[in-house]
Parts: structure tokens; C-alpha cells; sequence
């Protein structure tokens, strides 16, 4: 139990730190399986797809139009599944199987194509959907979740399948159920959600993996540059000239 504040606060980066680390180490094959096939996708000029509802669509877009990032990620945009314009409806419409339909006609999956799913707790009918889908498609399915959630019997969801049962590659968060890991004296909630860090840092490793798998074979991959480095605008159209036409939220 933490009781003030400068406690907290080394608790939780060295409780972080801890978590960081383990994960580096228990999720170097998985992070290779995954570059391997992002790798392999890039190869035969395809698209990787990122996708989360909530909280999880932050880390969607963490390996979008990065600096240092894969041109070739395409991004699953639906405003009725975020957090910035309706809070209440956008969680219970996470959980609707049948919202995966209006994402696919908006956002194409094609064979040879690598898919992202996010979801933290691995239970909700969008991501378990648009997972299946994917896969019936012949599309690789990598999701990044946490498995201690999706099996914890305090999980709110009773889905009879998890994401991490249905995927082609797990990366786990490691995280504990309900995400937040910190226990504060006189605060009945735990706080310091992890998720968002640890899968971050899981996802830019991909990232690194992947171009490092690619430069191992002679092949420089499409890469964005820093638009706020000299030269990056310049460098960044000739990109957006080549896939304007295959990923409609970069117009």
C-alpha cells in the first residue's frame, strides 16, 4: 500500500520499469513471428491494418504516419467507436458484433494484407469480429491485448472466445486485469493504467524489427520523416503520392 505521494510515484516507475522489461523478454518471439510477417507484407507491396475501439485506438495510431514509420499502415477510423465525441455510446457500440460490416465497406481488407487488433481486454464483439473476418479473408491477425484480463474471471466480458485464441501472433501486454496496478491508502480504486504504455513500446519494437528484418535483405522500406525536420514535407509527398489511393484517411 503506497501512502504519499513521492512513494507513488517511484512505485509506479519502478513497477513500469519491471513490467517493461519482463515484457521485452517474454515477447521477443512473438515480436519476431510479427515482424516476420509485417516484413513478409511489405515484400509483396501490401497494406498493414491497425484497429482498436476506446483507449486501444490510441496505440492504432501510434505506428500510423510516425516519423520513422511504416508508410505501407493503413488506419480503421469510425468516430463512433473513440473517445472524443461520445463516451457512453462509443463503449457500449464496442461491444456490437455488427459494426465490424460498416468498418469493412469504408476500409477494404485484401489477401496478403496484415491486420493489428488492440483491445486490452480481448473480449469485445468489434475486435473479436473484425479478428474473424480478417482471418476467413487469409489476412495474418496479430493482436496485442492482455491475456491475464482476458482470462481473469472478474472480466466483464463472457465471450465464449478471446482475441488472443483467435489471432495468428499474441503480444501481450502483461498486464493485470482491469489495467490499473496501483494501490493508493485511502483510494478504494487502483490507478496507473499500463496498457497504453507497455503496448507502445511493444508495437514501436515491431516496428524497429521489421525494417531491421527488411535492411538484413538489402530492402529499404517506405519510411515517413519528421514533418518538422528540414526536408521532411518534401520527403513525405512522394509517399503520400504512392499510397493516397490505397489508404483514403491519409487524403
Amino acid at each position: 500500500m503506497i501512502e504519499n505521494g513521492a512513494d507513488a510515484l517511484q512505485a509506479f516507475t519502478s513497477r513500469v520499469l519491471a513490467l517493461l522489461l519482463a515484457q521485452s523478454q517474454s515477447q521477443n518471439s512473438e515480436i519476431l513471428k510479427a515482424a516476420k510477417a509485417l516484413a513478409t507484407t511489405i515484400e509483396n507491396d501490401g497494406l498493414i491494418h491497425t484497429f482498436g475501439t476506446g483507449h486501444s485506438h490510441l496505440l492504432a495510431e501510434e505506428i500510423f504516419y510516425r516519423a520513422g514509420g511504416l508508410a505501407n499502415v493503413s488506419l480503421f477510423v469510425n468516430d463512433d467507436l473513440m473517445l472524443h465525441k461520445a463516451v457512453v455510446s462509443a463503449t457500449a457500440k464496442e461491444r456490437e458484433p455488427g459494426v465490424v460490416d460498416s468498418l469493412l465497406k469504408l476500409h477494404p481488407l485484401d489477401k496478403g494484407d496484415c491486420l493489428i487488433v488492440i483491445s486490452n481486454s480481448g473480449g469485445n464483439g468489434a475486435s473479436l469480429e473484425l479478428a474473424q473476418r480478417a482471418k476467413k479473408l487469409g489476412i495474418t491477425v496479430i493482436a496485442l491485448t492482455s491475456v491475464n484480463h482476458a482470462t481473469s474471471g472478474s472480466a466483464r466480458s463472457k465471450n465464449s472466445l478471446k482475441l488472443h485464441e483467435i489471432v495468428d501472433i499474441v503480444l501481450d501486454n502483461g498486464g493485470v486485469p482491469g489495467d490499473a496496478f496501483m494501490n493508493i491508502e485511502g483510494i478504494p480504486t487502483p490507478v496507473g493504467a499500463t496498457s497504453t504504455i507497455v503496448g507502445a513500446y511493444l508495437l514501436e519494437s515491431l516496428v524497429v524489427q521489421t525494417i531491421a528484418m527488411l535492411a538484413s535483405k538489402g530492402k529499404v522500406p517506405d519510411l515517413f520523416l519528421s514533418s518538422n525536420l528540414e526536408g521532411g514535407d518534401m520527403h513525405n509527398a512522394k509517399l503520400f503520392a504512392k499510397y493516397l489511393s490505397r489508404i483514403e484517411i491519409l487524403n
